[in-house]
């Protein structure tokens, strides 16, 4: 079959093992529906079958060395991810970052080395350091720079707040007693990929987009319309009726009031 359009990955530095048996879990497929049965997520459904990897976000290891004894693919996730070996003989995969090789320690603490993987608080991590995988509140796990290629950098230490640089360019406030790992996430060649065929993509669950100005008023803010009209009507509406044109859509969140400077448009 020719695939000419779609992007050949190397993954010559994954190990080529079955995963951990004791860290993968089925999960219930729910097709883009919320607890309600209703579609919160459009254009989800099907796939291929796929078990997920219970990864160490947090700190659970604190002031243990462990080992790097394989780096592996995780389908529920565009980084690649890392199975570590604990002095103890525990395992627990965390999230790659760049550099990181099969044979590496790394360790978690409240102060250690400058190295990518290991993870220690913010208020010992130097000014200018990329990191990852950056706690919100202390003690609740890694919420913040996850995906593939991406990192945050330490701006500032102000008080019991550090100041971090996120890849949008946005600033936040964090407390210096939460964890980050250092460096930046693996895969950064992620969102270059060409999938090539919609066949590729429905393997991934994603289901085929229609485009809202090819639908009726009644089912899409942008339908109606004569011919391929851009928008059927004079502004935008939600489903409800209501104006949406230049209408803020997020929500405010309780983490809002640590922004210090929101991304700049592009």
């Amino acid at each position: 079959m020719l695939k000419k359009h779609r992007t050949k990955e190397d993954f010559s530095i994954l190990t080529y093992k079955k995963p951990e048996k004791g860290l993968l879990l089925s999960l219930q497929k729910k097709a883009g529906r919320g607890s309600g049965g209703r579609i919160t997520v459009r254009h989800k459904g099907g796939g291929a079958k796929r078990r997920y990897r219970i990864i160490d976000f947090g700190q659970g290891k604190i002031n243990k060395k462990g080992k790097v004894i394989a780096l592996e693919y995780d389908p529920y996730r565009t980084a690649f991810i890392a199975l570590i070996e604990y002095d103890d003989g525990d395992k627990r995969y965390i999230i790659a970052p760049q550099v990181l090789k099969v044979g590496d320690e790394v360790i978690c603490s409240d102060k250690a080395e400058l190295k990518p993987g290991n993870r220690m608080k913010l208020k010992n991590i130097p000014v200018g350091t990329p990191v990852y995988n950056i706690e919100i509140e202390p003690g609740r796990g890694g919420k913040l720079a996850r995906g593939a290629g991406v990192m945050a950098s330490v701006l500032a230490h102000e008080g019991k707040y550090a100041q971090i640089e996120m890849s949008s360019t946005e600033v936040r406030k964090v407390l210096q007693e939460c964890f980050a790992s250092i460096g930046s996430v693996s895969r950064p060649e992620y969102k270059y990929i060409s999938w090539g065929k919609a066949g590729k993509t429905r393997h991934k669950g994603i289901r085929p987009t229609v485009r809202g100005s090819a639908m009726n008023p009644p089912d899409h803010p942008h339908g109606g319309g004569e011919g391929r009209s851009p928008i059927g009507l004079k502004q935008p509406k939600t489903p409800w009726g209501k104006p949406a044109m230049g209408v803020k859509t997020r929500k405010r969140r309780w983490t809002d009031k640590y922004i210090i400077q929101r991304r700049k448009k592009k």
